[in-house]
């Protein structure tokens, strides 16, 4: 499981990084290299622009999210929890 968790976050860090990338540092909206005259023509430039803003928070949320999960599992794994059962006479 907690390979899986790393896979992920390591594909969210991924995506997320492309999605910061794509954006236009001016705020203008998708840089016209990665198809952004398509998005603006399609989406206008103000709605193109709050979706590739939502789109990065919600994989920011999502990274946080999944670091404090994986982080949570692994101190559980990682170590010898006292539940009383291992220290109880044979």
């Amino acid at each position: 499981m907690i390979t899986f968790l790393t896979i992920l976050i390591a594909l969210v860090c991924l995506l997320l990084m492309l999605v910061v990338l794509i954006q236009n540092p001016k705020g203008g909206g998708l840089d016209s290299t990665f198809g952004g005259s398509g998005a603006n023509q399609m989406f206008g430039a103000a709605k193109s622009t709050d979706m590739i803003e939502k789109i990065t928070w919600g994989l920011a949320i999502s990274l946080f999210v999944l670091c404090i999960i994986t982080a949570i599992m692994v101190n559980g794994s990682g170590g010898v929890i006292d539940s009383g059962l291992l220290s109880q006479p044979q």
